[in-house]
């Protein structure tokens, strides 16, 4: 038996109305969530035209022609923009029906390709039994025939399977929400055997380490650790006995990444469990510092060209979160913004990413100022003084990665309480 796609009913109407103005077709990604009974879409995204189709809404005239780097491209920009767990768990082709047969392989290629593309950029490993069926979703633009089907993205050789598709109306209006703020400060020590001390790969480096920390920590609700598979009200079980092991390494320098970073999560309400809410809020925590620190330096290449290769002192300051609300939802899409953008700048890039127009007063900042502080030990610092500073680097590593468990589980103990409060 295939799967089920419950779909929020306006993107039945987006579909409908992007059939009539786009030809020969247009492609696009499906958000939304995957749960182990059923998967839940509340959004559709076309993928936005180049700037040679921008006028005439016209595609090239054969699917073989399709810009694959381009559709991969626009999904890692969705997907920083979403909250905890949501995802891209899909793609939609809508085609004249001269390219029906074609459809069914190019969106195959298309769904191997973005999923391949997300995976590489992210920090935290799937679980063994999370879902890993994608959805090809194939439309005629004269017929309208809804055609579903889904490919195990965990599989090369996967065939296409049978799903349902089904629209259902206000499906994304009452959706749980998971918040919390968590302090963060990471010491990334920067080896001295790190050739041209590569700031992008060394802070990637730090990032993975911390990610793990993450998620190994234990989250309290309501006071308790609760047991994975009980709804978030009930049961309880013993914590992670993982610990982390200590190194002494000789360094010429450090990154330090400081701030505290809004957190926040979805999951629907269909009876949903301890483990699908602490893995979504867990897995948003990740994102969104690798996102940003994506995003910070992306922003120094565009704007000073490659790193240079001298190692000197540095502050950057990484872009803030904001949110804003998906229409018709309660749930909210996440972007960041530097602090020298205008809010037309966020706006325009809402409109172009995720073909949303968003209002200046719908724009909520959600965080103070985050920085990046990158730290050079200096050339005439002696052997005694290099190894006091390692040491006291280890302390002070050790102090912090103890603190981020803490503040993330007391940060999971106040979002769950809110939820309580508000389902009353």
């Amino acid at each position: 038996m295939g799967r089920t796609y419950f779909v929020e009913e306006a993107i039945g109407q987006y579909l409908s109305e992007l059939s009539t103005k786009l030809k020969p077709y247009v492609t696009g990604l499906l958000i939304g969530q995957c749960s182990s009974q059923r998967d839940y879409v509340i959004r559709a995204i076309r993928t936005p035209p180049k700037e040679e189709q921008k006028e005439d809404n016209i595609s090239p005239s054969k699917l073989a022609s399709i810009d694959e780097e381009w559709i991969t491209t626009h999904a890692t920009q969705v997907s920083r923009m979403l909250p905890g767990g949501l995802l891209v768990l899909g793609v939609f082709i809508i085609a004249t029906p001269e390219l029906s047969k074609e459809s069914q392989n190019a969106l195959r290629k298309l769904i191997f390709s973005v999923e391949k593309s997300l995976t590489k950029r992210r920090l935290w490993k799937p679980a063994e039994e999370e879902v890993s069926d994608r959805a090809a979703l194939q439309i005629c633009s004269a017929t309208k025939k809804v055609v579903c089907r889904t490919y195990d993205v965990q599989d090369p050789k996967s065939s296409a399977k049978p799903a349902d598709w089904k629209y259902q109306n206000a499906l994304s209006a009452s959706w749980l929400a998971l918040d919390c703020t968590v302090n963060v400060n990471i010491h990334i020590p920067l080896l001295a055997t790190s050739p041209n001390h590569d700031l992008e790969k060394n802070t990637k480096n730090g990032l993975n380490r911390w990610s793990k920390q993450i998620e190994d920590s234990v989250f309290l609700i309501n006071g308790q650790v609760k047991d994975d598979d009980t709804e978030l009200l009930e049961g309880q079980s013993q914590g992670s006995s993982h610990r982390s092991t200590a190194t002494v390494q000789v360094c010429s320098g450090s990154i330090n990444l400081k701030g505290a970073v809004k957190c926040r999560a979805y999951v629907h309400n269909n009876k949903p469990k301890v483990k699908e809410a602490i893995q979504a809020l867990k897995r948003d925590i990740i994102n969104t510092l690798n996102d940003r620190c994506e995003i910070l330096f992306e922003d120094l290449i565009i704007n000073k060209g490659p790193h240079k290769k001298n190692f000197e002192r540095e502050y950057h300051v990484l872009p803030q979160r904001l949110f804003v609300p998906l229409a018709g939802s309660s749930v909210m899409l996440s972007d960041y913004k530097f602090g020298d953008e205008a809010a037309g700048e966020i706006q325009e890039r809402f409109v172009e990413m995720l073909d949303q127009s968003v209002q200046a007063e719908d724009i909520h900042i959600a965080e103070d100022i985050n920085t990046v502080d990158i730290c050079p030990i200096t050339d005439n610092m002696d052997d005694t003084q290099q190894k006091q500073v390692t040491k006291a680097t280890l302390l002070l590593k050790l102090q912090q990665n103890m603190g981020v468990v803490i503040a993330t589980a007391v940060a999971v103990f106040a979002s769950i309480f809110s939820f309580n409060y508000f389902s009353d």
